[in-house]
């Protein structure tokens, strides 16, 4: 489900209630330690959680003065984002 390589996390699978809370707190163990990239070219199926889960990051990152960069978000989670309002507040 989580694959991490130079600075990368790659997503697989679905990032839903169930998957959640651990992606979230590995994302989190990292961007204590550097800046971040985050791949979503493998993920299957997203729920709300994961909207959740990328605004946590977000403010973990700029609390911590770290860099989270994102790619190939899937177009489902972007109409989540856009559905709640919140699609502004995501990383780029």
């Amino acid at each position: 489900m989580i694959a991490v390589t130079e600075g990368t996390l790659k997503l697989a699978g679905r990032l839903t209630m169930l998957t959640v809370p651990d992606l979230y707190a590995a994302g989190l163990q990292h961007l204590n330690h550097d800046n971040l990239l985050v791949d979503f070219s493998a993920v299957d199926a997203v729920d709300s959680a994961a909207v959740s889960m990328l605004l946590g990051w977000s403010r973990a990152a700029k609390a911590q003065q770290r860099s989270l960069q994102v790619v190939n978000l899937p177009d489902d989670l972007m109409s989540l984002a856009n559905l709640y309002g919140v699609a502004q507040m995501l990383p780029q």
